[in-house]
């Protein structure tokens, strides 16, 4: 088991599964509904890298608003009038089955625990307390702060000045393989959390440990 003084987590995907929002209404939205969870989901990031890219910023919100926008533009066949009922979805997203156990168990050892997230605070702090993890988070770091999204450095470094803790000290858990990539370029211990099974890229930044769910987390 890889033991650290502090364990920082991806928030999307890796404790909270992005797609729960169109699952919900997966009924209503029919046979397209896994290609319009995965077409938001990827243009909701591709904002982001422009807007970094760009050295500009607008919050993660809008970004997802404009994404689903995008995404029923797209697939026209998804009645557009679910528009509001998925933004409504994606503020209490299902956090993962593991998550909590392996989130008290972490604390229980004596970790620090935080999230390092792309999301504004506002829908950090929905997604949080609705799945009752703000009683073993130490705290709760968006990007809002820099005004730059992942991977740019800076994001990472909240982590670092805030706690006065050397990255190696820190374990970085994501699902997103080139948040992994960013997070070993700045110098974080990483878990590329592969819930998916999907064929490992950026071979230059390898994570320190792939898995399945965060319960290998605590084995």
């Amino acid at each position: 088991m890889m033991r650290h003084a502090a364990y920082v987590f991806d928030a999307y995907g890796t404790l909270f599964d992005v797609h729960a929002a169109v699952r919900r209404h997966a009924g209503e939205i029919g046979p397209e509904g896994q290609r319009f969870s995965e077409l938001w989901r990827a243009k909701q990031l591709e904002y982001s890298w422009v807007f970094t890219l760009m050295g500009e910023y607008t919050d993660f919100w809008t970004m997802t608003e404009r994404a689903l926008d995008f995404a029923f533009a797209r697939i026209p066949s998804v009645d557009r009038r679910l528009r509001q009922d998925l933004l409504d979805a994606y503020w209490q997203l299902d956090c993962y089955e593991e998550v909590p156990a392996v989130l008290k168990a972490l604390k229980a050892g004596g970790a620090r625990l935080a999230v390092l997230s792309n999301g504004s605070p506002a829908m950090l702090e929905s997604a949080i307390r609705s799945s009752a993890l703000d009683t073993v988070l130490d705290e709760v770091f968006s990007v809002e702060t820099v005004r730059r999204f992942k991977t740019d450095q800076s994001v990472y470094e909240m982590v670092t000045n805030a706690w006065r803790i050397y990255p190696q000290n820190v374990s970085f858990q994501s699902s997103n393989r080139w948040d992994v990539a960013g997070a070993q370029h700045f110098g974080f211990r990483t878990v590329w959390l592969n819930r998916t099974d999907q064929p490992d890229e950026y071979e230059e930044f390898p994570p320190d440990l792939i898995l399945p769910s965060l319960d290998g987390l605590l084995t």
